[in-house]
């Protein structure tokens, strides 16, 4: 067998130009492409410089910048990992003369490259090495969509992966619509989401187009406690009913098993993309007593409105004092509420904005709304037909983007492994 080292003479395996050989100067001559050089003494050295510097009277710590998340593993990283600050969303469309085999190629690199810059670690193509020294709790996530996952997959393996419906708040553009491959880049540093991305794009060249790019962000790192909730552009804590890994459900609500889809995509999972555009000129006209209605909870500290806190449960059935129902029918967290355990999944999401001329503010502002299941149609669909019926919320939202991909699941410590082996590499 020949490692992922050993295709980077053949990358290019589609009849594109090969990696370029990266220029042995600066880092790159401390050990040279080829022998696992690591950026451990680079990052020391930035450590003793960045701890002594000052912005007037912050001291700057680089210490979460030097934070890892552990790339191989079961299940990809990225999906249980607690949110970090940036994200970074590849769509990707394979060139049409990319089959099975090429498609392994390419995820071979991207698996070498990812656990590399996940650990700290310059690709071994990387002319930039200095921005790989500070991980920031990088994850990279990679899926498949139900074209790949229907066509470029052996017979015996292939998934059962087709499109959302469509729902009646849908206002889709095709410029964010499916993909072939979906790549997620999170991180707390967004120099390192930028570094990652060029990376994994130059391994992508030769075998892909890109569709579209996602960028979303939450809180900076550090500037709230790690449990807060995050808030969307609306100012509603966004979340809060969110299986998270330490749920005991949360094993058999995300990660497929073997008498799924076969032992090929145990540990792997499904994920929903949802561009949701916001009309924040109207939502700037509603008072404050008229969002939280709409919402059904408190802004202020995101508890319902018939609790005290956030995570209280809230009662559908209480009334004031006139008889009317404290929490509308149509409330939003109301209408995302089921009695069936099998309606949940784990969300991530993270807010958008980006210029936009055609708008009265200049700028298209959102959520990048991410959803992870063991079965989309079974959790996820019926939660967004009834939302898309009758929410409130609907007079300020739309969704402009749209996609689904099956998950890979995760790689093994192992030189031969890589992401979507099992599945995809042509051997029974």
């Amino acid at each position: 067998m020949t490692s992922a080292r050993d295709h980077r003479a053949d990358v290019a395996g589609v009849g594109a130009p090969g990696r370029p050989r990266p220029l042995q100067t600066g880092a790159a001559a401390l050990g040279g492409a080829g022998l696992g050089w690591s950026s451990a003494p680079l990052a020391a050295a930035a450590t003793e410089t960045i701890a002594g510097r000052t912005t007037g009277a912050t001291v700057l710590s680089p210490s979460a910048g030097q934070s890892t998340v552990p790339f191989h593993g079961a299940h990809q990283a990225g999906v249980a990992t607690p949110p970090q600050a940036h994200l970074s969303l590849l769509g990707l469309d394979l060139l049409p003369e990319v089959d099975g085999p090429a498609l392994a190629r390419l995820l071979r690199v991207l698996s070498d490259d990812i656990a590399r810059l996940t650990a700290g670690q310059r690709a071994l193509a990387d002319t930039e090495p200095e921005l790989a020294t500070v991980p920031a709790r990088l994850t990279v996530t990679v899926g498949i969509g139900p074209r790949v996952a229907t066509t470029l997959i052996p017979t015996a393996r292939r998934l059962d992966l087709t499109a959302l419906p469509h729902f009646a708040t849908d206002r889709l553009l095709p410029r964010w619509g499916q993909s072939d491959l979906v790549v997620q880049i999170c991180a707390d540093d967004a120099v390192t989401v930028a570094h990652a991305r060029r990376m994994l794009l130059k391994d992508s060249r030769a075998f892909s187009r890109t569709r579209w790019v996602q960028d979303g962000f939450r809180r900076a790192h550090g500037s709230v406690p790690g449990t807060e909730t995050m808030r969307n552009l609306m100012g509603q804590v966004d979340g809060t009913v969110n299986p998270t890994e330490a749920d005991p459900a949360f094993a058999g609500l995300v990660w497929a098993e073997a008498d799924d889809h076969g032992a090929a995509f145990a540990g792997g999972t499904f994920m929903a993309v949802r561009r949701v555009r916001m009309d924040l000129d109207t939502w700037d006209r509603v008072d404050r007593p008229g969002r939280e209605f709409a919402v059904g909870r408190r802004l202020a500290d995101g508890a319902p409105l018939t609790g005290g806190a956030e995570f209280d449960e809230p009662d559908f059935d209480a009334t004031d004092d006139v008889g009317f129902p404290v929490i509308d029918p149509a409330a939003h967290i109301r209408r995302a509420r089921t009695d069936d355990p099998r309606q949940r999944f784990h969300r991530r999401g993270y807010n958008y904005t980006q210029p936009d001329p055609d708008r009265p503010t200049g700028e298209d502002s959102g959520l990048i709304f991410i959803a992870f299941a063991r079965d989309l149609p079974t959790q996820f669909v019926p939660i967004q037909e009834r939302l898309a019926q009758n929410d409130r919320l609907n007079q300020w939202i739309s969704t402009i983007g749209s996609a689904v991909y099956a998950v890979l699941p995760g790689v093994r410590d192992d030189s031969e492994d890589y992401l979507g082996r099992a599945l995809i590499a042509a051997r029974d």
